[in-house]
């Protein structure tokens, strides 16, 4: 039997429990069961990497605003499937005070989530052209998302960015447009899993070829104004998070409640549409929907049909917590910087001992430090190097399951790893190190 931290015999026993073929290719919540499972056995806790599952309280002024809508009873009663008003006016205002662009309130959806966002996104703009009928993702990217058109039975295809930076981004990304298939494109800014950021220059290539080819960018802002290399924290003061909305009207937002907020259990995010997509008149829509226009389409059709309305009462925290945000009266960027101090100390401690940051660089810029990070370790697969790190009480995820072409990478996400562990997380490296020379 191998000494390892965590009890070598136990370990295996679970993983061979728990019929995964491999540990590295298993789904993030197939590793979270995995790893609950063997912590409830050995006592042992594990540093968490795994889930994207905020570290930090939720706002309270969320909490007492839905708290104070329950006892009014909203509960009872059904929502309006385009959101309450007092919401859509806060969403308007903090697209406008953190990324600069002019959005109409009508225009400003509430969604159970961004993962409700992106999923009526799919649905919708797949169904406005029978010959665009295909998603493009810029990967590395949340699995969950190619997941959701595998479950509508709508094609996708993908590349991943990291050979693409800046000028050599234009070429790749019109290769796939030039096709005609291409519905709707989707990434994330900053990136999960990488914590890429892509530049104004990329930003523009995306946005002008999305004009060329008519083709709809859905921009996940799960991490807003969560580059801290530049403080975003100011509402209505430049510089604001960058967006392709100021390079094209074809484009939908999705902003979290979930990491800016720690708003995660309550399941509501945000749906930006640009007034031109959303008056946007397409008979197409008319072989799904009633009405020809997008915005109707989306919520009259594609919401109405998921949910039937966003939960009443978390409506009105979101409403307040914007409203704090942007009335200067609660910081919000402040308030998860620590996920960006947490991660540098964490990757030195990597790095210290013989693992590599993979995705380290936006062109020739350091990769600023946030909610996720990438690593690698000599002579092993990603797939291989997680096999091996849970014996050590490590869990993260392949970069494989991500669509990264760095198959030798695992993603960490920082954010449940608390700075008391990080002397629990060092001696277990040094340990790996030595069992494992290069």
């Amino acid at each position: 039997m191998k000494k390892t931290p965590i009890d070598f015999d136990i370990v295996k026993k679970n993983i061979e429990k728990s019929h995964l073929a491999s540990v590295g290719k298993a789904s993030i919540r197939e590793i979270k069961k995995l790893i609950d499972n063997i912590e409830a056995e050995t006592g042992e806790k594990f540093i968490r990497m795994e889930m994207g599952i905020p570290g930090l309280p939720s706002v309270q002024i969320g909490v007492e605003a839905e708290i104070e809508a329950l006892k009014k009873g909203v509960a009872s009663i059904y929502p309006d499937i385009h959101g309450i008003p007092s919401l859509k006016k806060e969403i308007s205002r903090f697209v406008k005070n953190f990324i600069d662009i002019d959005v109409s309130e009508e225009s400003c959806i509430p969604t159970v989530g961004s993962m409700q966002g992106s999923f009526a996104a799919f649905i919708t703009a797949n169904r406005m052209y029978e010959e665009k009928d295909t998603t493009l993702f810029i990967d590395p990217g949340f699995p969950v998302h190619k997941q959701q058109l595998n479950v509508l039975g709508q094609k996708w295809e993908s590349f991943d960015v990291y050979e693409y930076r800046a000028d050599k981004l234009k070429d790749k990304l019109e290769s796939y447009l030039k096709k005609g298939k291409i519905s709707c494109i989707l990434y994330s800014n900053p990136n999960n899993p990488s914590w890429i950021c892509f530049t104004e220059k990329e930003l523009k290539i995306i946005g002008e070829l999305a004009t060329k080819y008519n083709a709809i960018v859905i921009e996940d802002l799960a991490y807003i104004a969560m580059d801290f290399r530049t403080d975003l924290s100011k509402p209505g003061i430049p510089p604001y998070q960058p967006t392709v909305a100021n390079y094209t009207d074809n484009y939908i937002l999705l902003i979290s409640s979930s990491k800016a907020f720690s708003y995660a259990g309550q399941r509501i995010g945000m749906m930006v549409i640009s007034d031109q997509l959303f008056a946007r008149r397409v008979k197409g829509l008319l072989r799904n929907y009633t009405s020809d226009q997008f915005g109707y389409a989306m919520i009259f059709g594609t919401v109405y049909a998921l949910s039937a309305g966003i939960t009443h009462s978390s409506q009105y925290a979101l409403a307040a917590i914007l409203k704090a945000v942007n009335d200067s009266k609660y910081n919000f960027v402040e308030s998860v910087k620590e996920y960006g101090e947490k991660a540098k100390i964490m990757k030195k401690l990597f790095t210290t001992n013989g693992f590599q940051i993979v995705y380290d660089k936006d062109e020739d810029e350091p990769i600023a430090d946030g909610f996720y990070f990438t690593f690698s370790y000599p002579g092993f697969s990603g797939e291989e190097l997680l096999n091996e790190l849970v014996y050590y009480g490590i869990s993260a995820i392949s970069l494989a399951i991500t669509g990264s072409k760095r198959t030798e990478g695992i993603r960490a996400c920082v954010s449940l790893v608390q700075r008391e562990q990080f002397p629990v997380l060092e001696e277990r490296l040094k340990q790996f190190n030595k069992d494992h020379p290069k």
